[in-house]
């Protein structure tokens, strides 16, 4: 299935204009306009739960919605954020995990 609705408006999710927007579309959703409440970095244990060696930042918004940094869309590993003003770039790094 390569088309798909959002907010009543069609997406060819093929089309990789079509599948950006879709995609930022559903960002905006989560993430417009929310206030983030408590930063913090995963826990030691939730980290061995989802077998990872790396240990990400994570952030909880307004609404409840937690924000974890991953390693890739397939949630493989945590992973790191970059954080971009004019004057500099602040890597918020993964750390590592006990055992």
């Amino acid at each position: 299935m390569s088309k798909t609705k959002l907010n009543g408006k069609e997406y060819d999710l093929m089309d990789p204009v079509e599948n950006n927007q879709y995609w930022t579309k559903i960002a905006e959703n989560v993430l417009l306009k929310r206030k983030i409440v408590k930063v913090e970095y995963m826990k030691d244990k939730e980290c061995n739960e989802y077998m990872w060696y790396k240990k990400p930042i994570t952030f909880i918004l307004d609404n409840g919605t937690r924000v974890i940094a991953m390693q890739d869309d397939e949630g493989n590993d945590g992973g790191v954020l970059t954080c971009l003003t004019e004057d500099k770039e602040e890597v918020l790094p993964v750390l590592s995990v006990k055992e």
